[in-house]
């Protein structure tokens, strides 16, 4: 119960500030939003296949940056004043992510909105069931940027580094914003050993329609790894790596 409670108070802490300011959360989506109507305006009755990978690009923007607001309170001294507290580090962590979760739901829910202004179609099942993969595939991303926030104090160069040296290869390598198969062979190569593929595959067969494809396997495999190590080891880091 103890747990349930710090996990709380941590979600409310992180969330209350976001509802006061909803105008943040509509600027946090302004690059998403500029790549599904200028760029996706270009690929013509592309939208099914354009909407789902600008969701899973979305999720890379915040999730991924999501350390962010945790190394302003590191640096700060902010963060200190919890810490002597006698709430769980791992609640802390949880009720971060969470706080993250539901942002990137509602964007999500946003974009999909949007999306049907320009024709993209949904299909109830396989969109909830996108939705939920991507909240699967954020948790871990925050998790993992809340541990690289840790690891890059006191002066948080070691996150932005990480985080814009890895964002824009991940996205293009994951056929987001183009298609891989016309690709050089080297370039299909690399695309197969980025997870993200996998997740954007999945995302167009359920936002398809296609519950059964076996892409949806393997995206659901690759989010809940993501997720899994990420709360492992933002747990531990959480434990152990502030001090």
């Amino acid at each position: 119960m103890k747990f349930l409670r710090d996990t709380a108070t941590v979600f409310s802490r992180e969330f209350v500030p976001a509802l006061r300011d909803p105008v943040s959360l509509v600027f946090a989506m302004g690059q998403p939003l500029l790549f599904l109507f200028l760029f996706g305006s270009l690929l013509t009755d592309s939208w099914q296949w354009f909407v789902p990978g600008i969701l899973v690009m979305m999720c890379l923007f915040g999730p991924m940056g999501a350390g962010h607001s945790l190394l302003i309170e590191l640096t700060g001294g902010s963060l200190e004043r919890m810490l002597v507290t006698p709430l769980n580090r791992t609640a802390m962590l949880i009720g971060r992510t969470m706080k993250e979760s539901i942002t990137l739901l509602v964007q999500a829910v946003l974009i999909i909105a949007l999306g049907t202004i320009v024709g993209f179609e949904v299909y109830l099942a396989g969109a909830l069931a996108g939705l939920a993969m991507l909240l699967v595939f954020g948790i871990g991303l925050s998790s993992l940027s809340f541990v690289l926030a840790i690891k890059s104090q006191p002066s948080g160069a070691l996150f932005w580094v990480v985080t814009q040296t890895l964002m824009f290869p991940l996205i293009l390598l994951s056929g987001v914003l183009l298609p891989m198969d016309n690709g050089p062979a080297w370039l299909r190569a690399a695309g197969a050993v980025n997870p993200i593929s996998y997740i954007v595959d999945a995302q167009r067969a359920l936002f398809g329609g296609q519950i059964t494809n076996l892409d949806v396997l393997y995206g659901t495999l690759v989010a809940c790894a993501i997720a899994v190590g990420g709360l492992v080891v933002g747990t531990r880091v959480m434990r152990k790596g502030i001090s």
